[in-house]
């Protein structure tokens, strides 16, 4: 199959979970044979080869803005795709939906990965929030198919608009690593710490987290891993902290990334709005103890292999911080129970499994088969 992947950053991934979702993907099916173009953002990607792990790259100019950013370049993408032989696209983002009858026009099968519910997301104004849900309804009638990477997801499309979805998880690293350079650059010693990683919005809870450490008593470090472009107020009082136990990286990737997953003594997972969140399920596949904002998204994926706080009672974080720092046997146990949950479920090799199913049924029923 020829197949595509737009609305997204580009790889190899220095953003987020879409960008690492790709990168672990289309190689993969690459691997078996299919011919895979992955389109990026020239204000984000400075790789310059055209093909990366056998991946055919496309970087192409955006308008830097937060409102305008995805839909700016999934339009110019859907516009270079038109005239290009794939059989199938992928879309990511459900903003992105607008742009399928363009591919369409030349007999390509569209499906879209519609993500979380993004209108829940404080970022977002009026008008960001209304274009958002008008997306949903876009995407239960303009794309071929639409995938959901979380139960939840998948049953709000089917409640609210009586759309069903194929639902394909989002994957997980396969252990941890052996590498520490990062950890000797900032002066950890491994299993020291306490973990947080994400974009720091104020729905991922990030300042939650930063004040209940405050109150545990400990000798272990809290590393937040994350930066967001767009909130430097919020980031800014994130810093302003006085606990010179905390530690704030920014941006983390690659094998930096990796080396702090596989070190941590736990891994915190505060947010509270979208569908399954990539950080959660790498926390999980590098074989930390999660601690998990108690949320049906989280209880979903973690099942029992995680511990589970009510991130807005006061209070709820720091003690089961605490009891998880004062007793590193269930910090063990936990350890256990998330790496069986990992290779049970989320392994990004049946992620592709489900993808190259999924394209394949797409492009039969285009012919009619």
């Amino acid at each position: 199959m020829r197949i595509a992947i737009m609305g997204i950053r580009g790889i190899p991934a220095n953003y987020g979970g879409f960008e690492t979702f790709a990168e672990e993907l289309a190689p993969r099916l690459v691997q078996r044979g299919h011919e895979v173009t992955v389109y990026g953002r020239s204000n984000n990607i400075r790789y310059r080869e055209p093909y990366y792990k056998g991946v055919r790259l496309f970087i192409l100019p955006t308008i830097p803005n937060k409102y305008f950013d995805t839909v700016a370049h999934t339009f110019i993408s859907a516009l270079h795709g038109l005239w290009r032989k794939y059989d199938v696209v992928l879309i990511c983002n459900s903003v992105n939906t607008i742009f399928c009858p363009i591919l369409q026009l030349s007999g390509k099968k569209v499906a879209v990965n519609v993500d979380g519910l993004e209108w829940k997301r404080r970022k977002w104004n009026a008008l960001g929030r209304t274009f958002y849900r008008l997306s949903e309804m876009l995407a239960v009638v303009l794309p071929d198919e639409i995938v959901t990477d979380a139960r939840e997801i998948q049953k709000y499309y089917l409640q609210r608009f009586g759309k069903s979805s194929t639902f394909i998880p989002y994957g997980a690293p396969d252990g941890p690593v052996a590498t520490r350079e990062i950890l000797d650059r900032l002066g950890l010693k491994g299993r020291d710490y306490v973990l947080y990683v994400s974009r720091l919005e104020p729905e991922n809870n990030a300042l939650e987290v930063v004040r209940a450490f405050e109150q545990v008593r400990t000798s272990l470090r809290l590393v937040v891993v994350g930066d967001a472009p767009y909130a430097t107020d919020y980031i800014r009082k994130l810093k302003s902290t006085k606990d010179p136990r905390i530690i704030f990286t920014g941006y983390v990737f690659g094998q930096g990334y990796r080396e702090l997953q596989s070190n941590a003594y736990a891994y915190v997972q505060a947010t509270e709005v979208g569908g399954t969140h990539p950080a959660l399920l790498e926390g999980m596949g590098f074989g930390n103890c999660v601690l998990a904002n108690d949320v049906p998204e989280h209880r979903e994926v973690l099942g029992d292999a995680g511990i589970y706080f009510e991130v807005h009672k006061d209070g709820d974080l720091a003690r089961k911080l605490q009891w998880v720092l004062d007793n590193p046997e269930i910090v063990e146990t936990y350890r256990m129970r998330v790496r069986q949950r990992v290779r049970d479920r989320y392994t990004w090799d049946l992620v592709a499994d489900r993808y190259e199913a999924l394209f394949k049924r797409m492009i039969r029923e285009g012919k009619g088969v």
